[in-house]
């Protein structure tokens, strides 16, 4: 039971990271040469989840720019907000499942030391 609480707990801890994470990317979508960041949630040693923060390198749109009589290009970010959108919602949803998870498993043991006591 415990364990069970364990990994729901290190799996709220690792959505409310990748939602930073995404959070992150979206606020810095207009900023020219940002790279976008992605939470990877993987299965640790002993059955909770471990997140590991890694930079999207792709390149970004190019942007001219005009000065004076020279035209030169910047990169804008690579943030594609669409994508951005469906991660937030994978970790929404994920974060409200493992809270769902942590509340069946209180009203079980709260039953269980209603039965014992």
């Amino acid at each position: 039971m415990i364990d069970g609480a364990y990994a729901a707990l290190s799996a709220l801890d690792g959505f409310s990271k990748k939602l930073a994470v995404v959070s992150n990317n979206v606020a810095n979508s207009n900023t020219d040469g940002f790279k976008k960041s992605r939470a990877i949630l993987e299965e640790g040693h002993n059955g909770g989840v471990e997140v590991s923060i890694q930079k999207v390198d792709t390149p970004g749109s190019p942007i001219p720019h005009e000065e004076g009589s020279r035209v030169q290009t910047e990169e804008s970010s690579n943030v594609d907000l669409p994508e951005e959108m469906a991660q937030m919602i994978v970790a929404q949803q994920g974060h409200e499942a493992n809270q769902k998870s942590l509340k069946a498993q209180d009203e079980l043991l709260g039953t269980i030391l209603d039965i014992v006591g």
